[in-house]
């Protein structure tokens, strides 16, 4: 039952971190060109550094944090991304 416990406050937290880590990926992706093949993977990364950095914020200990952070970068992009062939970048090089 503790288990059960602890996966949903990771997925309440996971919840609470998705709209914050797409916000971010956002932000990276308009700074500037990045290949679209590597976004889910940046989204993924910048989840789990946020899942770490919210340690004030919860009382979750640091592994589940950083799950819960990980579940919120795949989910900020979608797990369908990583499937998909992309190619190209998220800004053309010539509008720098």
């Amino acid at each position: 039952m503790e288990n059960q416990e602890l996966m949903v406050e990771v997925l309440v937290f996971a919840t609470v971190l998705a709209p914050i880590v797409l916000a971010v990926v956002e932000l990276l992706k308009r700074s500037g060109p990045i290949k679209k093949n590597y976004i889910p993977l940046i989204a993924f990364a910048v989840g789990i550094f946020i899942g770490f950095a919210a340690s004030p914020f919860t009382d979750l200990d640091t592994v589940l944090r950083l799950w819960a952070g990980g579940f919120a970068g795949l989910s900020a992009t979608g797990l369908f991304e990583i499937g998909n062939k992309r190619t190209g970048y998220t800004i053309k090089e010539d509008e720098e």
